[in-house]
């Protein structure tokens, strides 16, 4: 009888990873609206995961909130915004990024049907309580939804971004 042999996380990681990713050349996670720091350190995990950085406006709380969040033993991606988050995304738009948000709309798309990232891709997530605000909406050029069966009317912002990262990333 052969027994299963669990990897070694040293075999892991060169699997996972040969060489390291390269920031903003691919996937970008912008919770531009934060509200609560416990899901941005969370969704920084799931950024390091997937080879994506995360972009968050400055402000004075994030700093600590990432820090807490970040059980990994490196440096993570992050970039910082400042100024205007619409400005930021008309930037990006008009850098060749596509711009996919994480919302409930007329037009979204379920989960399941989103390709795989082809180009650069922004995403962007807005806040448990509001979602993404009006400025946010008007810039974006897909809408996803998260399929629920259950009685909440959202997922938290770290859940969310990390499903829409495994998806575009080509990992589920």
């Amino acid at each position: 009888m052969s027994g299963v042999r669990a990897r070694t996380p040293a075999e892991i990681h060169r699997q996972r990873r040969p060489r390291g990713h390269g920031c903003w050349n691919h996937l970008i996670a912008a919770p531009l609206w934060p509200k609560h720091g416990v899901n941005l350190g969370t969704l920084l995990r799931s950024c390091d995961a997937v080879g994506a950085c995360l972009a968050v406006p400055r402000r004075p709380w994030v700093p600590e909130a990432l820090a807490q969040g970040n059980t990994l033993r490196h440096p993570s991606c992050v970039h910082w915004i400042d100024g205007r988050v619409d400005r930021w995304l008309d930037r990006q738009r008009g850098g060749g990024s596509a711009i996919v948000g994480v919302e409930l709309t007329d037009e979204s798309i379920r989960l399941g049907d989103l390709p795989t990232a082809r180009r650069r891709t922004v995403v962007v997530l807005g806040n448990e309580g509001s979602g993404i605000p009006a400025e946010g909406l008007d810039r974006l050029d897909v809408a996803v939804e998260i399929p629920m069966v259950g009685s909440g009317h959202s997922l938290n912002v770290a859940v969310a971004g990390s499903l829409v990262l495994y998806k575009l990333a080509g990992l589920c």
